[in-house]
């Protein structure tokens, strides 16, 4: 999806595609002017016991934007993006990234799971990835 579909997220879905009646619920007390952020749709998940993907389909079906992206890639206002390139990457940081990639790029869910073996923060392994100029591709919401 490009920024001039933007407001047609559920477009990006099969026609007749319904949004889970139960994660609706939940999504519309979390929403504000019209988004959802990436945090409260991953509690969203976690709470339903659903699939992040399900998650952000029904965000989609209802229109919703998903902000603030906890690797720092989009939903950030005009700035859209807040992650910067690490000044330096620690060895076993770029050794994980390097192990996760698939086709030269890694994943949402890999860099998650880096950071969490790492034991640091989201935003840094996606730090890194900047840095390494290592792509992040498939969003656990399927914003991307």
């Amino acid at each position: 999806m490009t920024h001039e579909d933007a407001g047609n997220y559920a477009g990006k879905h099969p026609k007749g595609s319904e949004p889970d009646r139960r994660v609706a619920e939940v999504l519309e007390e979390l929403a504000r002017d019209g988004t959802i952020s990436c945090a409260n749709a991953f509690k969203t998940a976690a709470r339903l016991n659903r699939n992040p993907a399900d998650v952000g389909m029904t965000i989609d079906l209802l229109e919703y934007r998903i902000s603030r992206c906890q690797l720092g890639l989009f939903g950030y206002g005009s700035r859209r993006r807040i992650v910067e390139p690490a000044a330096q990457v620690r060895p076993e940081m770029k050794q994980a990234i390097e192990e996760a990639l698939e086709d030269g790029r890694i994943s949402c869910a890999a860099c998650w799971e880096v950071a969490r073996r790492l034991g640091c923060a989201r935003m840094d392994v996606a730090s890194a990835c900047e840095a390494l100029a290592v792509k992040i591709s498939v969003c656990q919401l399927g914003s991307f």
